[in-house]
């Protein structure tokens, strides 16, 4: 992205006066609160808690909190500056496994550390800004480079079906599914979006619905488990989907529940699309099983917001999210087209780094 990068007002979260400002996604869609991170430790409590969630969201958001642990350790006259840069790194890192965005973020962050040793502290400090700054810029450009691309592949009725969120609020200003919907839907597309309501925690009743409500676009807001009575009867023509890591043979990490609509997808001979920038591919990772699933607490499952909905002693399980295989995928699209099966070759022509 061509200058320097700048926050703005209404973005999900920037960085200000030695501070990370997020948009706290627990309380929506009934309050638009910020709060704010002083130190990497509180980033890493906003990650875990999904104050801030969604792959590319949460890789900002921990280039900003290695940035935080640099300043934390320069008003410290006990701790080496790059060392609290890189201790900042490692928490950060441990905070959620599954999302490839986390890491490439904090990788770069941890290149620069190493390129900014010998620099006087304001020099290293202003070195690890423009870093995350870059990381912020970079998913800012990548994710409008999609959107362009994923739009020429809606038709122009378009009756889709997503799942969790995937909108500005998982990344920056422009997301990746969710946004491909809302800016068929500016350009004039006949767009109506069935949002799963992704249970445990809601984030497409509460968030997906909250960014199409502000965008004008038509949507219907459906039980995770109607999605097949839709499909069966025609009202859905196209599924999108973002990712939080997809391996490189195709295989893809997305919310819990995304591989169930792959499968009716399949069935029902609906075209399935995942939509996700670079960063979120992981060409280390060989397939679906090497991708590391987070687990959460049960308690998330056992209560509906803060309502208990199960007896007291029963047992449950809380994967955040599921692998959808590459047979089941219709098309990738990312900032540099929609890739194709067979994925394990065309993945690595388009994003091998040589």
């Amino acid at each position: 992205m061509n200058g320097p990068f700048q926050p703005r007002k209404g973005d999900a979260l920037f960085f200000e006066e030695d501070r990370l400002f997020i948009l706290d996604q627990r309380a929506l869609p009934l309050e638009e609160s910020y709060i704010e991170a002083r130190t990497p430790h509180e980033v890493v409590r906003a990650i875990s808690t999904l104050a801030v969630r969604g792959a590319m969201a949460i890789g900002i958001a921990a280039g900003y909190g290695v940035l935080l642990g640099a300043i934390e350790a320069s008003r410290s006259k006990n701790e080496d500056i790059l060392e609290g840069a890189q201790k900042a790194a490692e928490i950060l890192k441990a905070s959620r496994p599954t999302a490839r965005n986390l890491f490439w973020a904090v990788e770069r962050m941890e290149k620069r550390i190493n390129e900014c040793n010998g620099g006087s502290v304001r020099e290293i400090l202003d070195c690890l800004k423009q870093c995350a700054d870059a990381i912020a810029a970079d998913t800012i450009e990548q994710n409008m480079k999609l959107v362009e691309v994923g739009v020429g592949i809606l038709p122009d009725e378009c009756k889709a079906l997503t799942h969790c969120n995937s909108g500005a609020l998982a990344s920056l200003r422009y997301g990746t599914a969710l946004s491909i919907l809302i800016e068929a839907h500016r350009r004039g597309k006949a767009v109506h979006v069935f949002v799963d309501e992704t249970r445990p925690l809601l984030q497409g009743a509460r968030l997906s619905a909250w960014e199409l409500a502000r965008s004008g676009v038509a949507h219907t807001v459906i039980c995770d488990n109607a999605a097949a009575f839709f499909m069966e009867r025609g009202e859905i023509n196209v599924v999108i989907t973002g990712a939080d890591r997809i391996a490189a043979n195709g295989d893809t990490a997305n919310k819990i529940g995304t591989y169930g609509l792959a499968i009716l997808a399949r069935f029902h001979e609906i075209p399935f699309y995942i939509a996700a920038p670079s960063s979120t591919i992981d060409l280390s990772c060989p397939g679906g099983n090497d991708i590391p699933i987070e687990e959460r607490s049960p308690e998330e499952v056992k209560k509906f917001q803060s309502i208990q909905v199960t007896p007291e002693n029963t047992q449950a399980r809380n994967p955040a999210f599921d692998v959808t295989a590459s047979h089941l995928i219709s098309g990738i699209i990312t900032e540099k087209g929609i890739v194709f099966p067979p994925y394990k070759e065309n993945l690595r022509q388009m994003f091998q780094v040589r």
